[in-house]
């Protein structure tokens, strides 16, 4: 791999072989004094974030920083993007000053694999529009095989706002190369127009939903959706498709939650849920857990893509 823009069509070797990476990752991290070989010494990365973000922008810059490379860090306010520089000129300009690599967060869908046509430097796609998020997914199914310790025959509910959301994509796409079922769980109005091609199960009875899971990923509830007609309010969202105990004692089951966060609390999950890392209860939180493997899995991305 030169790229990584998505999930979509990416062998379950090359993926397997990431999470295989991250494994290594993984241990040092955890460990008392993590120190790791510096492989991308001398190497320049651009973190470039057309959107606001705080858990993937840090942990690409500290997965970098790990192993050995510097970086740069670009935000759309304050640059010359307010004066009229278009994408393509911000990247070339950026390569012109010899940087190794780009991670690109932007709005628009396609963005990333926009950029792979006019730059030979390597570009990770760390969100495009509601297109993919793929080491988004890659840390979340990284979380789920250390739990369960595979990832094929498990059966994974993607639970909220499906329609906008990067993150279900590239979870889609991952989950099922590696043999995992995936199921979509959300209000009618939420639902992706291409869900029937994705080959996914579909619930709009969230109780229905978990009962059947061994897992969950909640996706965060894009609040200015109250306003564009998807929803009625927040207040009936959360009574029918929020994450909270009543319904987890009412399947009694456990069940392992995810979320890529940020998270609207007592919205699409309650305070409960989401902190519970022990019992009792029927749940276990992983959400804090994803956050140290985005580190790992992003180390392992990095060092895949640029290491000598």
């Amino acid at each position: 791999m030169n790229n990584l823009t998505g999930l979509c069509g990416i062998p379950a070797g090359d993926i397997t072989g990431l999470l295989d990476l991250a494994e290594g990752f993984k241990e040092k991290l955890v460990s008392p004094e993590p120190v790791f070989p510096h492989l991308l010494q001398n190497r320049r990365i651009a973190l470039v974030f057309f959107e606001n973000s705080t858990r993937t922008r840090f942990s690409f810059e500290i997965a970098a920083r790990h192993l050995g490379a510097g970086t740069l860090s670009f935000s759309a306010s304050g640059s010359s993007v307010s004066k009229g520089e278009t994408l393509s000129d911000t990247i070339r300009n950026l390569e012109a000053m010899k940087v190794d690599a780009f991670v690109l967060r932007h709005a628009s869908s396609g963005a990333a694999d926009f950029i792979t046509g006019i730059t030979r430097k390597s570009v990770i796609n760390a969100g495009d529009g509601a297109h993919e998020h793929p080491t988004q997914a890659l840390l979340d199914i990284f979380t789920l095989r250390r739990h369960f310790g595979g990832i094929s025959g498990l059966k994974v509910a993607i639970l909220g706002d499906v329609l906008h959301s990067r993150v279900a994509r590239s979870n889609i796409f991952g989950l099922q190369t590696l043999g995992a079922r995936v199921a979509l769980c959300c209000p009618s109005t939420l639902i992706p127009s291409d869900a029937d091609a994705l080959g996914v199960d579909l619930y709009t009875d969230i109780d229905r939903a978990i009962e059947w899971a061994d897992a969950a990923i909640v996706l965060r509830l894009q609040l200015e959706r109250t306003t564009g007609g998807y929803i009625p309010s927040l207040e009936e969202y959360s009574a029918h498709f929020g994450l909270n105990d009543e319904r987890l004692e009412k399947i009694r089951k456990h069940l392992l939650v995810l979320h890529p966060g940020p998270i609207n609390r007592e919205i699409e999950i309650s305070n409960n849920v989401a902190d519970r890392i022990q019992p009792p209860g029927y749940s276990s939180s992983m959400l804090l857990e994803q956050v140290t493997n985005g580190v790992a899995v992003r180390m392992a991305v990095l060092q895949a893509l640029l290491a000598s």
